[in-house]
């Protein structure tokens, strides 16, 4: 049986239930959705895109998460094949540490320092009560995510 089909926004005109990027599946809006939960979760390394494709479509989900009201967007980049740390995570690390998305990101949490239980793992569940469902992401620290804060 397949798995039905979960929706994190609102359309705005109709207000049927909708993916975050597109033209809404009821009503055929193309309106910004309206988020009807924190976080929006993003697997960055979907299809093994190339590095400039990669950050180009995580640019255009965080307008859209941001815009749409979302709190926070946890980037699943993966951690490279290298062993050494993926280009994909390094580049969109370096990008934030570069204040390139200063403008809809508030702050940043690596995956490797959240391990459940410590410090920044506790301060992160404080701001974000949500992300506690997401926790099996960051047992034993996950070199592979980044937390995003949203504006």
């Amino acid at each position: 049986m397949a798995k039905p089909r979960t929706y994190l926004c609102r359309c705005p005109e109709c207000g049927g239930e909708r993916q975050v990027m597109g033209v809404c599946r009821l009503c055929g809006s193309t309106e910004v959705p309206e988020s009807i939960t924190e976080t929006l979760i993003f697997d960055l390394e979907l299809g093994a895109p190339l590095v400039e494709e990669a950050i180009s479509k995580f640019e255009q989900y965080l307008e859209v998460a941001s815009n749409a009201g979302f709190k926070t967007m946890l980037v699943i980049h993966g951690y490279g094949s290298s062993g050494k740390g993926g280009e994909i995570r390094k580049t969109l690390r370096d990008n934030l540490e570069h204040n390139f998305y200063s403008d809809r990101v508030v702050d940043y949490y690596l995956g490797e320092d959240l391990k459940e239980a410590n410090e920044s793992y506790t301060q992160l569940l404080k701001r974000r009560p949500s992300l506690q469902k997401q926790k099996t992401q960051f047992k034993n620290s996950n070199a592979g995510v980044t937390v995003l804060i949203l504006n």
